[in-house]
């Protein structure tokens, strides 16, 4: 008898490709916003979707806090159109970032999710910023 994992069979070697390629177009992770943010150009917004008082509490270096009720044309202005937004919210267990991330692709925003959220950046051991 077959594991739990092997009962519904892996994808083809091309399906499996075309999927795992698919969802980095989609995510980043923490890792990555890390090292870009400290080793290369930073050439994307990081924006922290929580509420104000979240992100005062402890947020990623160099986030922006903007609620996914904030973002509109006018809040985005300032942005070039062809800006690359990484959004996040407290953790897998929330979907904030996912719901600001419908509102940026309907603004015709690039976006990008990262994976893991607050909880994600804490549990690789990286340091946060706090307002008072």
């Amino acid at each position: 008898m077959s594991s739990v994992i092997h009962r519904v069979p892996a994808a083809a070697s091309a399906q499996a490709l075309a999927h795992f390629q698919a969802r980095l177009s989609f995510e980043t992770d923490c890792a990555d916003v890390y090292y870009a943010t400290h080793h290369e150009t930073k050439d994307f917004v990081l924006l922290d979707v929580r509420t104000p008082v979240l992100y005062a509490a402890g947020h990623l270096p160099g986030a922006i806090n903007a609620p996914t009720r904030t973002l509109n044309e006018q809040r985005l202005a300032e942005y070039p159109a062809d800006t690359l937004f990484v959004v996040y919210c407290a953790g897998p267990h929330c979907n904030g970032a996912n719901k600001a991330a419908v509102k940026l692709a309907q603004l015709g925003r690039p976006v990008k999710e990262m994976i893991g959220g607050l909880t994600g950046w804490i549990d690789e051991g990286f340091g946060l910023e706090r307002h008072a």
